[in-house]
């Protein structure tokens, strides 16, 4: 099933700012909340689906990223989805995003959904780690083809004395006695409306719910450690120089069992030894002799698919662009459209000649049948360039 556009999802249009992203986002997350839902799972996808159209329509390169791109420039570089709804349960989402809810003046209710989330989870969950960057370099061969790459990558990962929990066992952790181990600490203000009650994050454990006693001798109780891991990414075809893939919860790991960092892939491209792109098009500059131009001939020329022959008529002149349908890249938005290769035909003229052929060449110098004469239906150079790069 096709994904749904963000933007719809969150009913706002592409031009929406950042604090208007935020609002809808509210809106539509508290319609479709699971506290207010219970045992509705078409609410409860709903619910996801707008959290992960709100984690990357929140986030000014990500949403640059799918602006441009779409559903495939963000999906294509993992396994495991790459918004909070496609690959975070209800407890990410609620550590990710929690605090939206939280500050509504219904908090008591909305709140206990965050509350509840956390002793579903078994754990409390710290900060969430930060993105990583790193560089995949591609030959136009797998970009015309995509690509599955495996690379290891230097990082903050999940200590594994502790599983990620920062103390020294499961008996140095204690529940905070400030919230009780909800993470939030709840206010009723009187008012001439009426009670009031605001929900804000615990001051002691930092929303966390608990307090470690004794740390996790390996790890100092931060739940990670600096390490590596081997990543795989898929890269899909077509992507295209400076593009940026988003693979989630690949990068930093998050401080005790807190949400981990997406890891952001930047496309480079290999220059080609033959080949030029030109967006979805490939471009060609084929020489060839006076006499090839003259007489014709049959060539093989190089692609991004290997090799193809090509017929030069008689009387090829210099500048004729021959063009090979389907032979450039795919769109990475839609794999049925591809470009083209365009081969633009240079005629070479010699630039040393021997006594016999300087005489040869003074022969034919004033035949008619070698003055320039370019038919009325001949296209300029600009038109070329237009239907070249039109």
């Amino acid at each position: 099933m096709a994904k749904r556009d963000f933007y719809e999802i969150l009913g706002v249009a592409k031009s929406a700012t950042a604090d208007e992203i935020k609002k809808a986002y509210r809106k539509v997350a508290m319609q479709f909340h699971p506290d207010r839902n219970p045992g509705d799972k078409a609410a409860e996808e709903k619910f996801k689906e707008a959290a992960e159209a709100y984690e990357v329509l929140s986030d000014q390169e990500k949403r640059a990223q799918y602006d441009r791109f779409g559903h495939a420039g963000m999906s294509g570089a993992g396994r495991g989805g790459y918004g909070a709804g496609g690959g975070m349960n209800m407890d990410d989402i609620f550590s990710q995003f929690g605090d939206i809810f939280g500050d509504d003046i219904f908090g008591s209710f909305f709140g206990g959904g965050q509350a509840r989330g956390r002793a579903q989870g078994g754990r409390p969950r710290g900060s969430r780690g930060s993105n990583l960057r790193i560089k995949i370099k591609l030959t136009y061969e797998e970009i015309a083809k995509g690509a599955t790459k495996t690379v290891k990558v230097k990082k903050y990962v999940t200590c594994t004395s502790c599983s990620g929990s920062g103390a020294k066992d499961k008996n140095a952790v204690q529940t905070c006695g400030t919230c009780g181990g909800s993470g939030q600490v709840r206010k009723v203000t009187n008012t001439f409306l009426g009670q009031m009650q605001t929900v804000t994050t615990c001051p002691t454990c930092g929303g966390e719910g608990s307090t470690i006693t004794h740390k996790c001798g390996n790890c100092k109780g931060e739940g990670r450690v600096y390490g590596e891991e081997t990543v795989t990414l898929d890269i899909p075809a077509g992507v295209q120089e400076g593009m940026q893939l988003n693979l989630s919860s690949k990068g930093n790991a998050g401080e005790r069992g807190g949400a981990p960092g997406d890891l952001i892939i930047l496309i480079e491209e290999e220059q080609h030894a033959q080949l030029q792109r030109d967006g979805l098009n490939v471009v060609f500059d084929l020489h060839i002799s006076f006499p090839d131009a003259v007489f014709g001939t049959q060539l093989e020329v190089p692609t991004i698919d290997g090799k193809a022959k090509i017929k030069i008529p008689a009387g090829t002149q210099s500048g004729k662009i021959f063009r090979l349908k389907g032979k450039g890249f795919p769109s990475i938005n839609n794999h049925y459209e591809k470009g083209d290769q365009l081969i633009h035909v240079n005629v070479w003229t010699p630039q040393h000649v021997t006594s016999e052929e300087k005489q040869a060449l003074e022969k034919m110098q004033h035949s008619t049948n070698f003055e320039p004469k370019p038919e009325k239906n001949e296209k300029s150079f600009f038109d070329k360039v237009k239907e070249m790069f039109g």
